[in-house]
């Protein structure tokens, strides 16, 4: 078996035990805002396959670095001098934490992760050329991770790009990367992987290889099955129906045919999601109800209604759930036969949504289903979610569901854009889910894996594997 060993050094209270959290998907350690938490080094196995281990170190944060550094400049042998030092981690226990966390990467470390703080200055944070300082003498290969960058944005790149002009190239810093604690996405944990193995040799690097693919097929693996709840839950929302008792169904009759698609929509949405932030790692639980809120139809007919047309329209069909369309499925209600198209105004989650619906002449029994427009507002809904989900990090506890920022918002409107697959998979749903969830699977994985690879373009070939 061979082992494969990180460690995670850092400045004091910058996030180390926050990103161990959210690598390892549990709770290890202790967070709290304060220096010096983690007093003693820790390691815990990130992933073990085909005989190989790869382990993480959560190590004390680096305090009295000024102290330290000065006392190991004036030691022809400072390593040698260090380690027969007994410092009383009571009476001193930044310059104690400083070395456990030297000591655990000499002694353990095949490569160091050494976190930032994005939002400072690389050429003023003094700290952090001193504590390179410190490493270069031990001579392990350092990867500073950026962290504490906040949600994905568009200066993330340049912040990379600045402090990699600083260290790059500076002894013992191989390269720079993006990964904070908080907010990091699981392709930027393949990314890693991948950069690490680069700096090993022999059977480190080959063992280190096989674990990044098996890290990365574990990913993979939660991405599929996340996109496949989504597409059975969407597909189930697009079949379902709600019979009405008759031609002549009144509006109590409809309104409860509404309501029990929303209850049903509801509880399948909650479902859905609680599922998928259990196989993320994180916690929290979905609350939100459906709206139910009843609104009239405001119609805008393809063709001029006249004044009776519209009234016997609105005597039928007063008072609809807000996103539904009523296929009212039976020939007394077509009016002669004809087609007659309208757009019910209503809301969800406080934004406006226009949906379509149709009176049809057709067999059967009157229905009452969720429209397509509204089902392209659903999907967009999910997709949104699925975003947050997959950029939140254990650090910062149960899940709770933000609002999308604007470079999502962006994205997901593209994907879901008039005649673009997803959206022309939701125009003419099935009653039959089964025959649509495929389809509908393979176009979400699409439009999720475009949108991630936009953002992370080095994690394209993991996403097209």
């Amino acid at each position: 078996m061979t082992t494969v060993t990180l460690s995670l050094v850092s400045h004091t209270n910058v996030g180390k035990t926050t990103l161990a959290r959210t690598l390892l998907r549990r709770d290890v350690g202790e967070v709290l805002d304060q220096p010096h938490v983690t007093d003693v080094s820790e390691a815990h196995e990130l992933i073990a396959a085909a005989g190989h281990r790869l382990l993480l170190w959560d190590t004390p944060g680096f305090g009295a670095t000024a102290r330290l550094a000065a006392r190991l400049r004036r030691e022809a042998s400072p390593l040698g001098w260090l380690l027969h030092q007994v410092w009383d981690r009571f009476t001193d226990r930044p310059l104690w934490c400083s070395q456990e966390a030297v000591r655990n990467v000499r002694e353990d470390a095949d490569l160091v992760l050494y976190l930032v703080n994005a939002a400072e200055d690389p050429g003023g944070a003094g700290y952090v050329a001193l504590e390179l300082e410190i490493l270069s003498w031990i001579g392990k290969p350092v990867l500073v991770l950026l962290n504490q960058t906040g949600p994905p944005r568009a200066g993330l790149e340049r912040d990379i790009e600045r402090w990699r002009a600083v260290l790059q190239g500076r002894a013992p810093v191989r390269d720079v990367l993006g990964l904070d604690a908080f907010s990091r996405c699981w392709v930027q944990e393949g990314v890693l992987l991948e950069r690490v193995a680069r700096e090993l040799d022999g059977e480190r690097r080959a063992a280190l290889e096989v674990l990044a693919r098996a890290w990365n097929g574990r990913n993979l693996q939660v991405f599929e099955s996340s996109c496949e709840r989504m597409a059975v839950f969407l597909a189930l929302a697009a079949a379902d129906r709600a019979p009405l008792p008759g031609e002549d169904a009144g509006r109590p009759q409809k309104r409860r045919a509404m309501e029990a698609l929303a209850l049903r929509l509801e509880a399948a949405e909650r479902e859905l999601w609680d599922a998928v932030i259990a196989e993320h790692g994180l916690e929290g639980r979905m609350a939100r109800e459906v709206r139910k809120r009843l609104e009239d139809f405001d119609f805008e007919g393809a063709a001029p209604l006249t004044a009776g047309k519209g009234a016997l329209i609105g005597s039928i069909v007063t008072g609809a759930l807000g996103g539904l369309a009523a296929d009212l499925l039976a020939g007394g209600l077509t009016l002669g036969g004809g087609l007659i198209a309208g757009a019910l105004l209503g809301a969800l989650g406080g934004a406006g949504l226009t949906s379509g619906f149709r009176l049809v002449r057709a067999r059967g029994e009157p229905q009452v289903r969720w429209s397509a427009e509204f089902l392209a507002e659903l999907a967009r809904r999910t997709l949104l979610r699925y975003l947050a989900l997959a950029h939140s990090g254990r650090g910062r506890g149960p899940f709770e569901e933000e609002q999308p920022l604007e470079r999502w918002r962006s994205a997901v409107e593209r994907a879901l854009d008039a005649g673009s697959p997803l959206r022309e998979a939701l125009r003419s749903p099935p009653a039959d889910s089964g025959s649509l969830e495929p389809l509908l699977r393979t176009r979400l994985r699409q439009a999720l894996a475009e949108v991630l690879a936009d953002a992370y373009p080095a994690a394209r070939a993991l996403l097209e594997r």
